[in-house]
């Protein structure tokens, strides 16, 4: 069941105004009461919510996300969803008091966890692969620096020795063949 939880988890976690965020139907679902409850949860113990713990997505925002399922579940409600931020499921798991919430919330904790290392880390890869990509652009260009500078070498060359056949044979001194 644990492993199931995480792997459900992970699939509920979205990113929404640049936030990774859960939505109240899914939580819902993993805590196994209905979306009202929990609204009603976050109702009774506003100051316990800022706006930075939980928002209700815009229409648009709603529909991006909808657009993302083959099939939505979410359909049919007379409101926008809410979501919660990591520190708002933190939240929420301190005034829902069932065994139930305490096993989810330790699962999402650890999923946020996770996520949060596997985006540190990419950061890191990204940021090398960044320095890679600037050395090669700066190789780059010290190699097209350097071409043209051999390919100026050359044309100096290739014209001395246009010159050199127009002068008397008869002189003494390099030539060419």
């Amino acid at each position: 069941m644990e492993s199931l939880q995480k792997e459900n988890i992970n699939d509920k976690i979205f990113e929404i105004r640049g936030l990774k965020v859960m939505l109240d139907s899914d939580l819902a679902n993993l805590y196994q009461v209905e979306t009202k409850r929990i609204n009603e949860a976050v109702k009774n113990n506003g100051d316990k919510f800022p706006s930075d713990f939980i928002f209700e997505l815009t229409k648009d925002e709603f529909e991006i996300l909808r657009s993302k399922f083959s099939t939505s579940n979410y359909g049919g409600r007379r409101y926008s969803p809410k979501v919660f931020t990591e520190q708002g499921v933190y939240m929420l798991a301190t005034i829902l008091k069932s065994k139930i919430a305490t096993d989810v919330t330790i699962n999402i904790m650890r999923t946020f966890t996770k996520m949060r290392e596997f985006t540190l880390h990419y950061k890191d890869i990204s940021s090398r692969l960044n320095d890679i990509e600037k050395t090669m652009k700066t190789d780059q260009q010290q190699t097209n620096y350097n071409t043209h500078k051999i390919d100026e070498a050359f044309e100096l060359l290739n014209q001395i020795l246009r010159d050199t056949k127009d002068i008397d044979k008869n002189l003494i001194g390099f030539r060419p063949i």
